[in-house]
């Protein structure tokens, strides 16, 4: 098992229960993208292993990230034990957010 999860007041809570690696990051992914279409949460936050998570840990956090974002549920990532949650991919304050595209059709055609 790569993954615990529970959900309270309409937030999926998820854990990474360690560092990943090539052959579980997809596992990881998908259990949370499950997750996601089977409980329909207003928001996912997920607890990282360790405040500096490997290359695949980080992967497996960016393809659920981009799932959520779909779906338009926001994603949270904490470190290990804690409540506030890490910047995540260039959300540093001040940093301008996402802008929705349509149909995920680029721009610059």
């Amino acid at each position: 098992m790569v993954i615990s999860h529970h959900i309270a007041d309409g937030t999926l809570h998820v854990r990474i229960l360690h560092e990943l690696h090539v052959t579980d990051r997809a596992a990881a992914a998908l259990q949370i993208e499950s997750l996601v279409h089977v409980h329909r949460p207003a928001q996912v936050t997920v607890e990282l292993p360790s405040r500096s998570p490997s290359p695949m840990t980080f992967s497996a956090l960016a393809r659920a990230r981009r799932m959520c974002q779909s779906l338009g549920i926001p994603l949270t990532a904490t470190g290990p034990g804690e409540r506030v949650p890490l910047p995540l991919f260039g959300h540093e304050d001040g940093a301008a957010g996402p802008r929705p595209m349509e149909h995920g059709a680029r721009r610059d055609h």
